[in-house]
């Protein structure tokens, strides 16, 4: 694993919260907890949550495996030594790390150098020299290529109410980088092979050493794949990818909720240089049902009911998702009232939700004589005025 650029500039240990000699579980401990209060499921819309989760995110995956902590410690042991720039031992006093002259826990160290700058650049002023080459040949000063991991993407995808809350498996099509299909990511013309690589020898990675110090970096020959391409794919001009149009299934769990983002990992950017690609990232735009609202895990129904039913009572039938339900419209029920049918809302992760049916009272806009009467009779049987109690209310006026 070669040391990021991120590395110099980036305190992983407090973008967790914890302490640079915190063991496993205390790291994947504040992981989980941050993650969780940071995830964008939980934060729509709120971009400082998403970058604070994005960041979380990488703290953890170099803190989290041994083998990239105990690197990322002695870069920031180093950088903490004034081996950064700016510090004792760049470009400055003769001794290197702090001035102290000493070869610390450092050598042999594999350092990504790139065209950026970054750690090229740290390099370059402590060893007195430009790029991260040495002046082999090769891609010139600065521009070693190493593995990399493809880009992460970004799609569509617009579902049904109702395939968003039982789940679907479907598929996505867009156009990017993905491994070439003539050469199967070798980069090398069909019929011909890549070579061993004669500076590095295959292992993708050369030795340099500056006087007390000894550092490897990326083979400059190579670009840190160990091979070299003579004679290059066509289709591709030896990169191993093309950009192609792409067709990738992907799994909507059940419940997914309008602008929730899907991730389906590796099957994004194809790597370079034998890179792993990247994710995919899908997200979900779900179109409005006519029947069915939804609140989270609820889903919500509007229910329209005569006056009669709603001074009376009564049992009405309502749609859900499986089976039709009876519920039960209470004596003096008001247009508005919303009640609750437990567990018969989105079955997603972390529970069921409920169905909450609101209640609209319907008022006919015409009717005909016998109607018309048989109101009247009514008003005439509830003579009290319901606006008695309005500030500078009047009488109510007879009926025309």
């Amino acid at each position: 694993m070669a040391p990021q650029r991120e590395w110099f500039e980036k305190d992983y240990y407090s973008t967790l919260g914890v302490p640079s000699g915190a063991d496993e579980k205390e790291i994947t401990r504040a992981y989980r907890k941050l993650a969780k209060q940071y995830h964008p499921d939980k934060n729509k819309g709120d971009t400082e949550a998403e970058e604070r989760f994005k960041a979380i995110s990488a703290a953890y995956d170099v803190l989290g495996e041994a083998d990239k902590r105990k690197e990322y410690d002695e870069v920031r042991q180093m950088v903490a030594s004034g081996a950064g720039a700016g510090g004792p031992g760049y470009g400055g006093a003769p001794g290197g790390f702090g001035g102290g002259g000493g070869r610390g826990g450092f050598q042999n160290i594999q350092f990504d150098v790139d065209d950026g700058g970054g750690i090229g650049d740290i390099l370059g002023g402590l060893f007195g020299r430009s790029g991260g080459t040495g002046g082999r040949r090769g891609r010139g000063a600065g521009q070693a290529r190493g593995p990399r991991r493809g880009d992460d993407l970004e799609t569509e995808l617009h579902l049904d109410f109702h395939d968003a809350v039982h789940g679907i498996t479907t598929s996505v099509s867009f156009t990017s980088d993905a491994v070439c299909s003539e050469c199967h990511g070798n980069g090398a013309k069909p019929g011909t092979f890549p070579e061993m690589c004669p500076d590095c020898s295959g292992s993708g990675s050369i030795a340099v050493d500056q006087g007390p110090f000894s550092f490897s970096q990326v083979c400059p020959t190579c670009g840190g794949v160990g091979s070299i391409v003579k004679d290059k794919c066509p289709t591709c001009k030896g990169r191993g990818v093309e950009r192609r149009r792409r067709e990738v299934k992907v799994r909507i769990p059940a419940g997914v909720a309008d602008g929730q983002k899907i991730r389906v990992k590796e099957r994004g950017g194809a790597g370079s240089f034998g890179g792993p690609p990247g994710d995919l990232f899908v997200r979900v735009h779900v179109r409005p049902d006519s029947t069915f609202g939804r609140d989270g895990r609820n889903l919500t129904l509007a229910v329209p009911v005569t006056f009669a039913e709603a001074a009376l009572g009564a049992q009405v039938r309502i749609p859900t998702l499986a089976d039709p339900v009876t519920v039960k419209v209470p004596v003096g029920t008001r247009s508005g009232t919303t009640v609750r049918v437990r567990g018969r809302g989105i079955a997603a992760a972390g529970g069921t939700g409920d169905l909450l049916v609101t209640f609209d009272i319907v008022v006919p806009k015409e009717l005909d004589d016998t109607q018309r009467a048989a109101v009247e009779a009514l008003a005439e049987a509830f003579p009290d005025d319901p606006r008695a109690d309005f500030p500078g209310a009047e009488p109510t006026k007879e009926h025309d």
